[in-house]
């Protein structure tokens, strides 16, 4: 999976134990989950993201075609004083401030009142979370045949939501020894992503993304937003 480079990491969550070689039929839909997002045009997501401060949650909706996400962010301990809405590109984050967020974003994002500012590359939990969540999908499938040949593997059966998928690990990333197995997906029997885990810089706990948590609701650009300061 070349786009799944962007964001490998070091770590890996707890899961099943493995690994062994992926059969035929489950090469075949880790290759085809990133593009059953795009297919779905988009999907409903909660993004738990770690903190040594304290951890965030995002829950809202991501768009794989416009590649644009949308929803609330709530922290825990000192990271309170991100709660807000938020939305994000591959290239910027905007955050709307809110003291009591909404359980869920409102369908379409308020007028005023939101700030923009780069989205970082390194450094940031949450940054490196958004830019995981927004690269899951794909206007192609992924090349199942060299999927096995690059690192991944099958580690087990588990549930999710009452869907019954299987734990797969991704293959290395580009010119990046050693990071095999560090990506984890959770994957159903027509290969709909239903879990994503991955580890990011020197946080302890992985951040995790499930998918269908609540109802997607089409996501909309924010008006103008004046730059953070």
């Amino acid at each position: 999976m070349a786009a799944v480079a962007v964001f490998l990491a070091v770590g890996d969550g707890s899961g099943p134990t493995g690994p062994r070689a992926l059969t035929t039929d489950e090469a075949n839909r880790l290759a085809i989950t990133r593009f059953r997002n795009y297919e779905a045009h988009g999907r409903a997501v909660t993004i738990t993201v770690p903190g040594t401060a304290g951890g965030l949650t995002v829950t809202g909706s991501v768009d794989y075609r416009g590649k644009l996400g949308y929803g609330v962010v709530r922290g825990t301990g000192r990271a309170t004083s991100s709660d807000g809405l938020i939305e994000w590109t591959a290239t910027s984050v905007s955050v709307h401030p809110m003291t009591n967020p909404p359980a869920y974003a409102p369908a379409a994002p308020p007028r005023s009142g939101w700030y923009r500012r780069p989205l970082l590359s390194s450094g940031s939990a949450l940054d490196s979370s958004l830019t995981i969540a927004l690269s899951l999908g794909s206007d192609r499938p992924d090349n199942a045949e060299l999927l096995p040949q690059n690192g991944a593997a099958w580690w087990g059966r588990d549930q999710v939501d009452g869907h019954g998928v299987d734990v797969m690990t991704g293959p290395a990333a580009r010119n990046r020894s050693g990071t095999a197995g560090n990506v984890r997906y959770w994957v159903g029997s027509d290969g709909t992503m239903y879990r994503v885990r991955v580890g990011v810089g020197s946080e302890p706990q992985p951040v995790v993304i499930d998918f269908d948590t609540h109802e997607y609701v089409p996501v909309k650009s924010v008006p103008g937003a004046t730059p953070a300061p």
